[in-house]
C-alpha cells in the first residue's frame, strides 16, 4: 500500500496503561514501541480489536488502529504498514487475500472459533432456504442487503447467486447500513434478506434464522485467525508473543459487542472496561511474554 493511502487512516494512538505485569527483559515494551492493527468495520472485529489494543496498552505498547476494506487490510499487512490482524475469517472467506500475499505474512493461528457465514432473515420470514429465493423474490424486493462490496462475504454471496441461479440482486453498503435495513425492515414487520455472520450482535438483539445451503457454497464453520507481518516476531517478540496468546470466545465477543451497541458508547472505552473486569483471562494472553 502507497504510504500516502495511510494519510487517510484513522489514528488512534494512546500512551500505555499502568500494567504492572512484571514483563521481561526480552518481553517487556520500549517507549517506541508501537503496534499497527488494521480492522475491517465489523461489529465482530472492532470489538476484538479494540480487545487486543487495551490488552497491548496494559503490556506497555502504544497502539494505532487503522479503519480499512478487507482488501487493503491485507494489502497493508503484506507490505509492512500494518502489523498485525486479529480479523482473518479462514479458511474460507478472506482465503484469496491470504493466497495473494504469500510468505509476506505469518498465520498465528486461531483466535476465535466456531463462526459462520451465510444468508440470514426474520425468524418471522416463511423461507427456510436459498433454494427458495426465486419463488419468492418479491417478498425481498427482488434484492439481498449486503455490505461492504470488498468483503470476502459479498464475493462468496455473488458465486451463491450463480450456483442458485438466483434472480435477486446483491446491493453493496456497510454492516451498518445492512443492520440499520434489518432493523427498519423488522420494526415494520417486513421480511428482508441479508449477508450475515456470527458471531454478531444482532442475533442477541432480534429473532434471526440462517437460510439454508444444500450446495453449501458458504461452506462450513469457519475461524478468526490472528496474522501479522512478516518479521514482526523478530522485530518485536513481546507483542508477537501476547498476540499468538490471544484467543477467546463466541460469548466474550458476544459481550463487547453488545456494549459497543449502547447509545453513545465508544469502542475503545467498552473494550478498556472488558479488559479490566476480565483481567484472569488477560493476564494468560500477557503472561506468553514474560
Amino acid at each position: 500500500m502507497k504510504k500516502q493511502a495511510l494519510n487517510r487512516r484513522i489514528r488512534t494512538t494512546s500512551l500505555a496503561l499502568a500494567a504492572g505485569v512484571g514483563l521481561t527483559a526480552a518481553g517487556a515494551a520500549q517507549a517506541q514501541d508501537t503496534v499497527n492493527l488494521a480492522y475491517v468495520e465489523w461489529a465482530s472485529e472492532v470489538a476484538s480489536t479494540n480487545v487486543v489494543r487495551a490488552v497491548l496498552e496494559q503490556a506497555g505498547y502504544e497502539v494505532d488502529m487503522t479503519s480499512l476494506s478487507a482488501a487493503a487490510m491485507w494489502q497493508a499487512l503484506s507490505t509492512g504498514d500494518a502489523d498485525a490482524i486479529v480479523a482473518a475469517w479462514l479458511p474460507t472467506t478472506h482465503a484469496d487475500y491470504l493466497e495473494r500475499v504469500g510468505d509476506d505474512v505469518e498465520d498465528l493461528g486461531v483466535n476465535l472459533d466456531g463462526t459462520k457465514l451465510g444468508l440470514v432473515v426474520p425468524e418471522y420470514t416463511d423461507v427456510d432456504s436459498i433454494e427458495d429465493l426465486n419463488d419468492n423474490a418479491d417478498l425481498f424486493n427482488g434484492e439481498i442487503i449486503g455490505i461492504d462490496p470488498g468483503a470476502g462475504l459479498m464475493g462468496l454471496t455473488e458465486d451463491v447467486i450463480e450456483e442458485y441461479g438466483l434472480d435477486l440482486r446483491l446491493r453493496s453498503g456497510s454492516d451498518a447500513t445492512m443492520v440499520g435495513a434489518l432493523s427498519s425492515a423488522i420494526d415494520n414487520e417486513e421480511d428482508i434478506v441479508v449477508t450475515s455472520w456470527t458471531p454478531h450482535w444482532m442475533f442477541a438483539r432480534w429473532d434471526l434464522k440462517y437460510l439454508e445451503d444444500p450446495q453449501e457454497v458458504y461452506g462450513g464453520a469457519e475461524q478468526i485467525h490472528t496474522v501479522v507481518r512478516a518479521g514482526f516476531g523478530d522485530d518485536n517478540p513481546g507483542a508477537y508473543a501476547i498476540l499468538e496468546a490471544f484467543e477467546w470466545t463466541p460469548e466474550q465477543m458476544g459481550e463487547v459487542m453488545l456494549m459497543n451497541q449502547e447509545d453513545g458508547s465508544d469502542p475503545y472505552e467498552n473494550a478498556q472496561q472488558w479488559v479490566e473486569d476480565n483481567q484472569d483471562v488477560v493476564e494468560e494472553w500477557l503472561s506468553a511474554a514474560q
